[in-house]
């Protein structure tokens, strides 16, 4: 599902540099990554979903270069393909949790609002425990509930590849349960690969993979 190779990475006018001479995620695989802060996670992820461009190497997601699209072709890939839940949420304050979660339908090719989308946005939202709260506009929702939103957003299209950036991280432990339960169970359900940061220790033990970013990116830099 994701091959990277020979990748390198660097921010303008700071010292951060990534490497990766390979990495590959299998179809289905459930894989969390751990590590401090700042060694790259989040990075990471933006580039498999082709948020940001590899300076060099090759991104690819099945049998497409996401590092050699342009900006158009990045953007309908994440819209038809990627789930992606943000650490900061991203949702949009002018709408409802409702038309937050319906949001991808809005910019992928093809996709429409109609009432089988309507019935999956509910469902997931009910799993969430949103019910009574989808007229709601993000301001007027938890920080949880607003997490809650978009994992519903990053789940409704049913992408191939979901990439999740903390989030289970502003959530109490019986709702942390809860969340991942949904997202290991839709993940399978669609056979979709999984790529989740996480500062959870404790949730490990339930992927199929454990990366540890720091250890890795040691590795990998050590045999270039």
């Amino acid at each position: 599902m994701i091959t990277i190779e020979n990748l390198s990475f660097a921010y303008p006018g700071g010292d951060f540099r990534l490497t990766i001479p390979s990495l590959v995620l299998e179809p289905g695989e459930k894989v969390a990554v751990v590590g401090p802060s700042g060694t790259g996670k989040t990075t990471l992820l933006n580039l498999i979903a082709g948020i940001t461009v590899p300076q060099s190497g090759s991104v690819r997601l099945g049998d497409q270069t996401v590092s050699q699209m342009n900006d158009a072709a990045r953007r309908a890939l994440r819209a038809a393909k990627i789930g992606f839940v943000f650490q900061d949420f991203a949702l949009l304050d002018y709408l409802s949790a409702r038309e937050n979660i319906l949001f991808p339908y809005r910019i992928a090719a093809g996709a429409k609002i109609d009432a089988a989308a309507r019935t999956r946005a509910a469902q997931l939202a009910a799993s969430c425990g949103l019910e009574g709260k989808l007229e709601r506009r993000p301001g007027a929702l938890s920080q949880g509930e607003q997490q809650r939103v978009a994992l519903c957003r990053a789940l409704v299209m049913q992408p191939d590849l979901v990439l999740a950036d903390e989030a289970t991280g502003n959530l109490d432990p019986a709702n942390k349960t809860a969340i991942l339960d949904l997202l290991f169970a839709r993940t399978a359900e669609q056979g979709a690969t999984l790529l989740a940061v996480t500062h959870d220790h404790e949730l490990l033990p339930r992927f199929d993979r454990v990366i540890d970013f720091s250890t890795f990116r040691q590795a990998q830099e050590g045999a270039v």
